[in-house]
């Protein structure tokens, strides 16, 4: 009779049977990381701002903004006509009504054309700026230089710069020295108004984001933050754009983040603010807070450069990391 063995059982394996190696698993995946979080109001804001709508859709409004308006200045002529005839006094003063209404348009639209000009105004110095720093031609900078003095002379914002740069131009001989006078003198002041727009809208995007759990309030505040926001600095940077001039303005910008691809999160957005990365594994909205408000900062840097008569000079660009530092510091735990 065999007794049965005592001990371990060793068996056998085939050895052409492959052997996984510990360091070849997939690893555990995990749900609750900064990975989740992706900025969604922010990203769809942008998308739906640099999204240009097609030839078809743009001819379908185009005609049925024709149509209407002719439909209702057609009703508005027959109801006058007919109640001048009924009653005549009723009748001249509903005429004298549609005047007005007719006068308040045309200066809408006139301000709607000087908003456009004074966009293309800075948009000109701006090439202008360009092109005397890539060839250094300094009789073109000091004409640049004495267009910006124009466009800040009513301001007493700048007038303290101005004052400091006709004592000093004179000692420049370069094109690049003599703008980077201009901008430390006249722009500096603007830089630091406009970037305190940049960190109210990052804060109140963040904020509501964080704090609002109702459906499409995250989208509907970025959006209506970030072109306030815009609107702001093109008028900070003297370029007042109007209703038509801040829509055209916020496409430009977006379209420009969309292009470079700004509006992708990085690593860099989620740890902008001191314990970001740890509040997002706390909280996602708290996450989502963060990196929405960092994206509304690159908005606002983007919106800079693009409303600025001068290009930044080298290690003046601002910082999306120091802004969003300041912008939510306080706001979240860290």
């Amino acid at each position: 009779m065999n007794t049965p063995r005592k001990g371990p059982v060793l068996f056998d394996l085939d050895d052409s049977a492959p052997r996984a190696a510990p360091s070849d698993a997939a690893p555990v995946p995990d749900f609750d990381t900064a990975g989740a979080v992706q900025g969604r109001a922010m990203q769809t804001v942008a998308m739906l701002a640099a999204r240009r709508p097609s030839r078809l859709a743009r001819a379908f409004w185009g005609l049925s903004g024709a149509l209407l308006t002719f439909t209702m200045s057609l009703a508005a002529w027959d109801f006058a006509t007919g109640l001048i005839a009924r009653v005549p006094l009723l009748g001249y003063a509903a005429t004298a009504l549609i005047s007005a209404l007719l006068v308040v348009l045309v200066a809408i639209t006139l301000r709607e054309l000087a908003a456009f000009a004074r966009l293309g105004r800075i948009d000109a110095l701006h090439r202008k700026a360009d092109t005397a720093l890539a060839e250094d031609d300094l009789p073109a900078a000091r004409a640049l230089t004495d267009d910006l003095v124009q466009l800040y002379g009513g301001r007493k914002d700048t007038s303290w710069g101005r004052t400091r740069l006709a004592e000093q131009r004179g000692d420049q001989f370069d094109a690049h020295g003599l703008l980077a006078l201009a901008e430390a003198e006249l722009l500096v002041p603007l830089d630091g108004a406009a970037l305190r727009e940049v960190e109210a809208a990052a804060r109140q995007v963040a904020a509501v984001t964080a704090l609002v759990p109702l459906a499409l309030a995250d989208v509907i505040t970025a959006l209506t933050a970030n072109i306030r926001m815009i609107r702001r600095i093109a008028e900070i940077y003297g370029g007042r754009s109007g209703t038509l001039g801040s829509l055209r303005l916020t496409r430009a910008v977006m379209t420009h983040l969309v292009a470079t691809g700004a509006v992708a999160v990085g690593d860099d957005v989620i740890s902008s603010v001191a314990g970001g990365s740890l509040l997002s594994k706390v909280s996602r909205r708290f996450g989502e807070g963060v990196v929405n408000g960092a994206l509304t900062a690159r908005v606002g840097v983007a919106a800079m450069e693009v409303c600025r008569p001068l290009p930044f000079s080298p290690g003046k660009r601002p910082k999306v990391r120091r802004i969003v530092t300041t912008a939510l510091s306080g706001l979240f735990p860290s």
